[in-house]
């Protein structure tokens, strides 16, 4: 609980930033001006592509989701062919993108645009909030971006950048200061070019403001910034405490009959959500000491396969937030391929064409080394 001395604080802090205002104003949109990058979702501010592309942003850096999203919009160029498509095909081409709940959800939105709006995202603010996967930061950005309507945001970037600007210590998530930064996002706010100036905070924040090596020399309002004056640059903000790492040994069986099929399963145990996405995969289950011993025990268990024998193919490393994973693959030779409910038998070589998350493609990719 913050004291209440630190929190008048950081209102004066926060007011510091305000009170050259005008100049602040003009001095980013002159270098925004300048210095924007070409990204493929600044050719137009078209509200779908605006969207899709902060979807894609959540989390995930700028450089790797450039690729996906040109896929995604060649494959899907209007909201109304992505809502008239299948959710398979949607995750089909958000496959390696990770955090799979924003392309289900990307998906359940477009259906409900399409049948509730006319297939144009919502103006007003209340409306995109309740569209699925649309929080305040997504809505503000679409609809400042895309309709120019007078809203500020504020995600990490930005927060760092005000901190900074106003020399305010401390964790800025913590909930009075959260709100203090938002309200000085409002009131900072370039009205009459929300689009830009939205922009260009979140670019300051991501190639200028950087949390590790940030480049005060090429700052266009680093005269402004109190916590490069006071030397406090590398103390604000306060790192984010993160969750110790977890080691963690996942054993997956690639089952191959004569034919060279295999077979995969939607499996609902406790690494379906966060590993395999509930998406298609190898059968697998976590191990500790003996990892052909417990993998076997699984299959028999679950497949009613006994297996031979399980040839160990190479290893994989994978992390999904704290969790550091390692993925221990098995070639596993059977006559025949069991059936049972939520399974799916293909060759082999078709796996990486379906819908699967990054680490069964891992798991593939062993068996393609071994030949």
């Amino acid at each position: 609980m913050e004291s209440p001395e630190q929190i008048r604080a950081d209102s004066t802090a926060a007011g510091a930033i305000l009170l050259a205002r005008a100049d602040f104003q003009r001095r980013l949109l002159a270098w925004f001006g300048r210095h924007r990058r070409d990204l493929p979702w600044r050719s137009s501010r078209d509200p779908y592509r605006v969207w899709v592309a902060e979807v894609m942003l959540q989390q995930t850096r700028i450089a790797a989701v450039i690729p996906y999203y040109d896929r995604f919009l060649a494959r899907f160029p209007t909201v109304e062919s992505l809502a008239a498509t299948r959710p398979q095909e949607v995750l089909k081409f958000w496959s390696g993108l990770g955090y799979y709940s924003r392309a289900r959800n990307l998906h359940s939105a477009a259906r409900k645009i399409v049948a509730g709006y006319g297939g144009t995202f919502p103006r007003e603010f209340e409306a995109a909030l309740s569209l699925p996967g649309i929080g305040r930061y997504t809505a503000a950005a679409v609809l400042s971006i895309a309709y120019d309507v007078p809203l500020a945001v504020l995600d990490g970037n930005v927060a760092r950048v005000l901190a900074r600007l106003g020399a305010i210590r401390g964790n800025l998530r913590a909930p009075h200061r959260w709100q203090l930064l938002t309200e000085t996002a409002k009131t900072l706010l370039a009205r009459r070019a929300p689009a830009d100036w939205n922009q260009a905070l979140m670019e300051l924040g991501e190639i200028i403001c950087t949390p590790q090596i940030p480049r005060c020399s090429e700052c266009p309002v680093a005269q402004a910034c109190r916590a490069l004056a006071s030397n406090l640059v590398h103390k604000i903000p306060d790192p984010r405490k993160k969750r110790a790492p977890v080691k963690i040994q996942i054993a997956a069986a690639i089952l191959r009959d004569r034919r060279g099929h295999t077979l995969l399963v939607k499996d609902p145990g406790a690494h379906d959500g966060v590993l395999f996405s509930r998406m298609w995969q190898f059968p697998a289950i976590e191990v500790k000491s003996n990892p052909a011993m417990e993998l076997e025990q699984h299959l028999r268990a679950t497949l009613g396969v006994h297996a031979l024998s399980l040839e160990p193919l190479a290893s994989a490393r994978h992390g999904v937030t704290f969790r550091n994973i390692t993925l221990l693959p098995f070639l596993v030779l059977v006559p025949r391929l069991p059936e049972r409910a939520r399974t799916r038998i293909l060759p082999l070589r078709r796996v990486s064409a379906l819908p699967v998350s990054s680490a069964t493609r891992k798991i593939a990719a062993a068996v393609t080394a071994r030949r």
